[in-house]
């Protein structure tokens, strides 16, 4: 390692977000790799490309069953896993309401209640039929639609991960817009010789996009953030945000701006924001309390910044708008 420990960044745009890839040594061919990874990925899982195996699934819908790879097949059992869960927030056949809002895509209104209604109907994750011997994947009505869009980037992440850990790197850093995956520490702290961890920025809500509440210091975790100031449209007053509640058809509302979860996957950290997110504050807590592997930073409205533990990350207060509890 250099001295100075000298970081060299590369940067691409990918999955409609700009990506970014720091490591340790210059290395332009390694980052040529991890970028065209991440694009292969994308081209398996993604719903906004006619080719995609997702796409393929989701135009067979009530029709016939559609076989899959198993890395994709073994995701799509884990989003139907914790579609189920009771009260789950997250639901990962949630596609046509996501379409019908619009929200991030030039959506700018409300769907009359109607609409939201009816397609309700197609967002049962039980009517997703998956065959383990065949690796298929069936959508029991027309017009069924999954998307995970909640889960690939952290999938895609970890995958970057251990493609990095087999090329021999112990230090790097991956984020995917939204979702932070480190390998090993930032720098070695020269007195001491003792690794110091990422420095990871927590957004302020509704702000510019270097304003920070404060930053998440990690050695080899993710950190993912999802937030309702990301995508959103305001209208009557009101702020309509992209995180839907499966049970209504409408954008989650509680005292929330925003949920980062710190682990060790990536994926978890996906599946646990929106979890977290449809729990809120006190029942999120009290869930995290039985999952050590799990912490995460709640950002609320009255700006409170409320940590379940900092077992894994030390948090840094930057904002003194915010209260730290």
């Amino acid at each position: 390692m250099l001295p100075d420990d000298r970081v060299y960044a590369y940067s691409a745009v990918l999955m409609g977000s700009p990506i970014l890839l720091k490591l340790f040594a210059h290395n332009e061919s390694l980052a040529s790799r991890v970028f065209r990874l991440i694009k292969q990925q994308e081209n398996i899982l993604t719903v906004n490309r006619p080719h995609s195996d997702i796409m393929a699934i989701n135009l067979a819908a009530g029709s016939h069953a559609v076989a899959v790879s198993q890395p994709v097949f073994t995701l799509i059992q884990r989003a139907k896993a914790v579609s189920l869960l009771p009260d789950s927030a997250f639901n990962f056949t949630i596609g046509p309401l996501v379409k019908r809002w619009k929200i991030g895509f030039s959506g700018n209104s409300v769907p009359p209640a109607s609409d939201l209604q009816a397609l309700l109907s197609l967002t049962d994750p039980r009517q997703v039929i998956l065959d383990e011997q065949a690796q298929s994947v069936f959508l029991q009505q027309a017009g069924m639609e999954i998307d995970l869009g909640a889960i690939a980037k952290g999938y895609i992440a970890d995958v970057v991960r251990d493609f990095l850990r087999q090329e021999g790197v112990e230090q790097a850093l991956i984020n995917l817009g939204g979702n932070v995956q480190t390998l090993g520490a930032s720098h070695t702290n020269q007195e001491n010789a003792t690794p110091s961890g990422w420095a990871i920025g927590l957004k302020t809500p509704f702000a510019a996009a270097d304003a920070l509440i404060g930053v998440i210091h990690v050695v080899n975790k993710s950190v993912v953030t999802s937030g309702v100031y990301e995508r959103y449209f305001q209208h009557q007053g009101r702020c309509y945000h992209h995180i839907l509640d499966p049970r209504t058809g409408y954008p989650l509302d509680n005292e929330l701006h925003s949920v980062t979860v710190i682990c060790d996957d990536s994926i978890d950290g996906d599946i646990y924001t929106t979890l977290l997110y449809g729990m809120g504050v006190e029942q999120g807590l009290a869930h995290l309390a039985n999952v050590p592997q799990i912490e995460a930073i709640f950002v609320t409205r009255d700006r409170q910044v409320i940590c379940s533990s900092q077992r894994q990350f030390a948090f840094e207060l930057l904002d003194d708008r915010y209260r730290l509890k």
